[in-house]
């Protein structure tokens, strides 16, 4: 039986409408001292903000402030602020949000740093946080945060001196945890990238990334979510608020810090998160359709290509210039990202050789030449008829140096051939002299890159992300919820790990337990040849390295020696284990191949199942795929085709192909077994499965189960 698909656990999201737009604003430690960050704070929402509500200034020390009234505390406010912005010590930050949460306030936005990146005292201070807005009712934004602005309403609720001219509103929504990070993506302006709505959530004592996913998902405004993290304190929450994004049509695209061992130590003094294991996380952003990039560069260019048009998946590119290096330089870039160069139609060719030279290159890539510097009708003329090719999907354009205003002037072509066509122009801008060509792709919209890299990595992005979207989503699919057991951990022998796996449907050989060298004799003749021998203790996880395991015993007389040897060894190897015996089994046949299956749970996201190799393969080529658990049919078969060992499975070099439709049994069985004790379960191991050729089979040789709790098997 198939695993089920568990329900969203998020339905109950906040309500950030208030946040996002308030009606009120109180500053608790406004101030009009120049260059204090009080005093910015009060600039950005009175002079560079287009806010229409009520302004509240917080200050026992003045009587009024801008030609307001200044109040000595918020408690003594006539109505209750949607909003207070903390612009105070951290020593008299909890003070402040305790008469914030007694004045009836909705949100605090907590700018203060100090606390849980600065070590035990400031967590405590955290947790004091907590307990205020959870007693309270009041939702709590920071600390360490510079703010948030809604910029497609002009509204800066921050203390940045940036905010007045870090203003270009557009779809894109902006969610991070660091503050600089945001700036940067912000200042992408600059390139004509338009951002809608930008929360940096700080140490997320309450409201974090994920709950401005979820807003921004449902925001009118806002078309494409981009993200940048350096840790994720509950991964299901943010998988449920990008697959909730996803089925309102808004790509999530993520820039998650901290994938490195030092960039796990930098991000752990920064903002006190859990970085989270990098491959765990990126298989995680895959399966809920994240799309996730390398670097800020990356992360701007991707998400300005995705606010501009959705792919279907099944885009091939052209690629167009009038360098012929530049375009050569560019045809390579898209062979490496493995993308398809699109075949021109007869009557796109035509067009091309009505407009360009002779001597130009009309077949994908375009080279348009250096005419076109002199002859503006090639640049609109020859891009257009790329563009309205039937099977180009997105052109890669690569502009080699600027040449004052003739390059300006193609740039001006480009920007009109692409406001009447569909099809993405990606301008790569490789000269270090911006020059007016930037300025008119800038303003026009096009947002070019600084090179054909990472632009065809951007392409090949998008093109995968719609591949996601039309074919391998799984409307509904969230992944398991579970609740961190306790603190111990139990492990299984390999048969009574192999008895449960059994009952749940999972095929292992057939075996006997035998505690003496007669039981193994007669056992033998039960069982039938060939047998293997294994020692039966859950204190020796590592069987073969204590001279546990013995391989083709052929006689019942064997099998008794097989025995005795084992006890010996362990007695001798590991005189400490507790020894229940040896475990005899039927062998499996020859022509197999040997996979590992295991489950493990991440701090992060929880169970998550990983396929390679087995034996000791896996941690020499460390080729597997893995997957957030529950698997579907879909999932579990796509998993197996995903390393590059598939090629074993499906056939290689003459050899029969690998019973898959078995192996896909026993990933969707496994899966609903951890989703049956998901809360016990911390480690499964399934190492080798043994997967016959097709419909043959497969066995699970050997299981290695621990948890935290003793495992009751289905009746």
């Amino acid at each position: 039986m198939n695993a089920p698909l568990s329900t969203p656990r998020h339905s109950g999201a906040p309500d950030l409408s208030r946040l996002v737009n308030p009606r009120s604003i109180a500053i608790i430690g406004a101030s009009d001292r120049p260059g204090s960050l009080g005093a910015r704070t009060v600039g950005n929402l009175l002079d560079h903000s287009d806010f229409r509500g009520e302004t509240y200034m917080i200050n026992p020390g003045r009587a009024e402030l801008r030609g307001r009234p200044c109040y000595a505390s918020i408690r003594d406010l006539p109505d209750a602020p949607d909003v207070a912005l903390l612009v105070v010590p951290a020593a008299h930050t909890l003070d402040a949000l305790r008469a914030a949460a007694e004045r009836g306030t909705r949100f605090a936005l907590v700018f203060t740093s100090g606390f849980g990146e600065m070590g035990e005292e400031g967590r405590a201070a955290e947790a004091e946080m907590k307990r205020i807005g959870r007693d309270s009712g009041m939702r709590i934004y920071g600390p360490n945060s510079p703010g948030l602005c809604n910029l497609n309403a002009r509204l800066g609720m921050m203390f940045s001196p940036s905010f007045k001219v870090d203003q270009r509103p557009g779809p894109i929504g902006l969610a991070t945890q660091g503050g600089g990070i945001g700036r940067c993506f912000l200042q992408a302006l600059e390139r004509g990238v338009g951002v809608g709505l930008w929360a940096s959530t700080g140490n997320e004592v309450d409201l974090n990334v994920s709950d401005f996913i979820r807003y921004m998902a449902d925001a009118d405004d806002i078309t494409t979510i981009a993200t940048a993290m350096e840790g994720i304190k509950d991964g299901n929450a943010f998988i449920d608020a990008a697959l909730y994004a996803a089925e309102r049509n808004k790509p999530v695209i993520a820039l998650k810090v901290g994938r490195s061992d030092y960039g796990a130590r930098a991000v752990a003094s920064h903002t006190g998160s859990i970085s989270g294991t990098a491959e765990v996380n990126s298989a995680a952003f895959r399966q809920a359709g994240v799309v996730e990039v390398d670097d800020l560069d990356e992360l701007v260019d991707t998400a300005a290509l995705f606010a501009r048009r959705r792919p279907t998946g099944k885009e091939k590119v052209a690629v167009y210039g009038f360098s012929g290096g530049a375009c050569a330089l560019a045809a390579d870039a898209v062979g490496e990202a493995g993308l398809e160069l699109a075949t021109f139609a007869p009557q796109t060719l035509e067009r091309l050789k009505a407009a360009l030279p002779d001597y130009a290159a009309y077949a994908n890539p375009v080279d348009a030449t250096s005419d076109i510097l002199t002859n503006s009708a090639i640049a609109y003329d020859s891009l257009k008829a790329v563009t309205d090719d039937p099977e180009t999907g997105v052109i890669l354009y690569p502009f080699p140096c600027d040449y004052a205003e003739l390059t300006q002037a193609i740039a001006e072509d480009c920007v009109r051939v692409q406001k009447e066509t569909d099809t993405p122009v990606v301008a790569v801008w490789t000269s270090d002299r911006l020059g007016g060509g930037w300025t008119a792709l800038a303003e026009g919209g096009l947002v070019p890159g600084r090179g054909v890299k990472k632009a065809a990595k951007c392409i090949r992005r998008w093109i995968d992300r719609g591949h996601w979207a039309a074919e391998m989503q799984e409307k509904g699919w969230r992944p398991l919820a579970t609740s961190p057991g306790p603190d111990t951990r139990h492990s299984l022998t390999e048969g009574t790990a192999k008895a449960l796996l059994a009952k749940a449907g999972i095929p292992v050989p057939k075996g006997m337990l035998v505690r003496t060298a007669t039981e193994a004799h007669a056992a033998a003749q039960t069982l039938g040849l060939p047998l293997v021998a294994k020692v039966a203790s859950a204190d020796i996880a590592h069987k073969s390295d204590i001279g546990g395991v013995i391989v083709g015993i052929q006689s019942a007389s064997d099998a008794a020696d097989a025995f005795t040897r084992i006890m010996d060894n362990a007695a001798t190897r590991a005189p400490s284990a507790r020894v229940d015996g040896v475990l005899l089994e039927q062998m499996a046949g020859a022509g197999g191949i040997e996979m590992l299956i295991g489950v493990s749970r991440d701090a992060t996201f929880g169970p998550v199942l990983t396929v390679g190799l087995g034996g000791v393969f896996v941690e020499l080529f460390k080729d597997v795929s893995r997957r957030l658990l529950p698997l579907t049919p879909q999932s579990a078969r796509a998993m197996l085709l995903e390393p590059r060992c598939a090629a074993l499975l499906t056939g290689y070099r003459g050899k029969p192909p690998a019973d898959l439709t078995a192996l896909t049994d026993l990933l969707l069985k496994l899966s609903s077994f951890v989703a049956a004790h998901a809360d016990s379960i911390e480690e499964l191991e399934l190492n080798p499965v043994w997967v016959g050729p097709e419909g043959s089979g497969v066995l699970a040789l050997d299981a290695l189960l621990i948890s935290n709790n003793p495992i009751e098997a289905d009746q």
